[in-house]
């Protein structure tokens, strides 16, 4: 009883958690789906900016497909490189687990081991109980706690296997972390292969139009394009972000209510379980109160049923007339006696043993198994309640280096200068300046491999130039993330980071925001 007991109070606690399931799937498959559209989006606003004839006749483009696949595979082996770091970690985390759990096995082991040894020392068998003709009392007695010491030893076995169960579990990990170990770096070494193929065919049609890049870079009209079509990217962007803010909020407010619909009704349900269980209670006292009377009724008539006649006292007429009719014994109330007494209990406790007759061992305290830890991958981050908070000034640089440009002043190859560029060696780790939700992973003509992030409140960061992006559309990046390498895609000569920031969809001056 007290285990059924025990199992239904770890029912109800755990049913809080399992309620919220429902809730918190339906939030990741709304994010998932949202994601899905806001990718979809942004690559046809991509498709449609980049199927221009400028777009056609721009040199930089034949340098799309090989780029693009760089990053591709760089971000693939960047995320391998993440996962083998988690094994690792995971591997370590679980030898620890399985030396624990050895030690625990050996010692239940030896704990089962000396429990029988010292029974059989002793001689105790239920069997030479039985058979030794001592008193009944003692012998019910001894069977009594020769069953305690046999639940114990079962217990002890249990014990046993349940931490060699642990342990095959713990090894059945390890192998499968090793499993897929093995597999990554065989991915990883297809991968490495496919971007140094991709490398080298980069390079050959960079060689092939170095002259006409090289003529399209002095073109003052090419720059002010490049700057056009990133003004039309972000214009959509930002009204595509805007949908799915507009979108994320409705499915809040549904989510909310939906929630709270749930919550009346698991209210009113509690009301009523209350009102039945209160009920119910009131029938069963009534129940107990009308079973008392009964036993008292016959408690009553037994105790009549065994007392000898005896006859009447004298009375006088005052006694007669003051307790009933003359003759009749007077109405006064007699304690019970001690036979009455012993026969209200025994009624009142029918087949229950005395507690000064048999007295039940104290349980034994159980020792805690040691916390066997399932090892799985992080979860993934996810957008702050009530949104992403914008930007604030003392930004960390996203990769230091070398400034290049001054915000506004004009270019020596013509427009003027909307951003800053910051030269740093190819393959440095570029990272998000603040949290945020990536809108734009891919390649642009005149931007090479450009990554965008918004930060809420109307508020992007612009990283352009990346030899590769390690991040996808929808992904989310705390203050410090790696977002991108450096590099020199979209036709650039030095390797850098071109980085703007933007506010309403205008330009702000960047070193105002960065930090020393």
């Amino acid at each position: 009883m007290r285990r059924a007991g025990f199992c239904l109070l770890l029912a109800a606690w755990a049913l809080p958690a399992h309620a919220a399931d429902p809730d918190l799937a339906a939030r990741q498959a709304q994010a998932q789906k949202q994601q899905a559209e806001l990718r979809q989006k942004i690559d046809a606003l991509r498709t449609s900016i980049d199927t221009g004839e400028d777009s056609r006749r721009d040199a930089a483009s034949a340098l799309r497909e090989s780029e693009q696949a760089i990053s591709d595979l760089d971000r693939k082996l960047a995320q391998i490189d993440q996962r083998q770091e988690e094994l690792h970690g995971q591997l370590q985390d679980l030898e620890r687990q399985i030396q624990k759990q050895q030690a625990v096995k050996v010692r239940r082991q030896q704990e089962l081991a000396e429990q029988l040894r010292t029974q059989y020392a002793n001689g105790v068998s239920p069997w030479a109980a039985l058979l030794s003709g001592e008193d009944p009392n003692a012998v019910n007695r001894e069977l009594y706690y020769l069953g305690y010491v046999s639940r114990q030893q079962t217990e002890q076995v249990h014990k046993v296997r349940r931490a060699v169960e642990r342990l095959d579990r713990l090894q059945q990990q390890v192998a499968s972390r090793e499993k897929e170990q093995q597999q990554l770096a065989a991915e990883a070494a297809e991968q490495k292969v496919a971007l140094q193929d991709q490398k080298d065919k980069r390079a050959k049609v960079l060689a092939d139009i170095s002259a006409e890049l090289e003529r399209q870079r002095g073109q003052a009209s090419r720059l002010q394009q490049n700057d056009k079509r990133l003004a039309s990217l972000i214009t959509g962007l930002e009204v595509e972000i805007a949908r799915q803010a507009e979108l994320a909020r409705q499915a809040e407010e549904q989510r909310r209510r939906e929630a709270a619909r749930r919550a009346e009704e698991a209210r009113r349900a509690q009301l009523a379980r209350q009102q039945a269980a209160r009920a119910k209670a009131l029938e069963e006292q009534a129940a107990r109160e009308q079973a008392r009377l009964e036993r008292e009724r016959e408690l009553l008539e037994r105790v009549r049923a065994t007392q000898p006649p005896s006859a009447p006292p004298r009375s006088t007429p005052s006694e007669g007339r003051a307790g009933g009719p003359e003759g009749s014994p007077p109405l006064t109330y007699r304690p019970p006696a001690e036979h009455e007494r012993l026969l209200s209990d025994n009624l009142e406790t029918v087949s229950e043993p005395s507690p000064s007759i048999v007295r039940s061992p104290q349980p034994a305290v159980r020792e805690a198994e040691p916390e066997e830890t399932v090892v799985e991958a992080p979860s993934e981050a996810t957008e702050p309640e009530g949104g992403f908070r914008g930007l604030a000034r003392g930004l960390p640089y996203p990769v230091r280096g070398q400034v290049q440009g001054k915000f506004g002043a004009a270019r020596p190859d013509g427009g003027i200068w909307r951003g800053i560029v910051l030269r740093a060696n190819a393959g440095t780790t570029v990272r998000a300046v603040a949290p945020g939700r990536v809108v734009f992973a891919n390649w642009m003509s005149g931007f090479g491999n450009l990554l965008i992030i918004d930060h809420g409140r109307e508020y992007l960061s612009v990283y352009a130039y990346n030899q590769s992006t390690l991040k996808q559309v929808g992904d989310i990046v705390g203050r410090g993330d790696a977002v991108a390498r450096v590099g020199a895609t979209g036709g650039q000569v030095e390797p850098g980071l071109y980085f703007e920031l933007r506010h309403q969809g205008k330009p702000i001056n960047p070193q105002v925001w960065l930090g020393q």
